[in-house]
């Protein structure tokens, strides 16, 4: 098995995340990956140091999915 750590490391968590937001933003149904899914989410929860990095992830992973972070509100 490999050894995977430092820059590699962060390549797998960022496209591990990516990969989990992708599925999640599918329809349900017959065509979408469920069991992939909760491999995924289960990988990542291991591969992670705690809570708050899969968080740092997983926004990275929207973020880059939607072309830029969120439009702020201004109150």
């Amino acid at each position: 098995m490999a050894n995977i750590v430092e820059r590699d490391l962060h390549l797998v968590k960022k496209a591990l995340c990516l990969s989990i937001i992708t599925i999640e933003r599918q329809p349900e149904g017959a065509y979408r990956p469920d069991s992939d899914l909760s491999d995924m989410k289960m990988l990542a929860e291991r591969l992670m140091a705690n809570d708050t990095e899969l968080a740092h992830y997983l926004r990275s992973a929207q973020i880059i999915l939607s072309g830029g972070p969120p439009a702020s509100s201004s109150l």
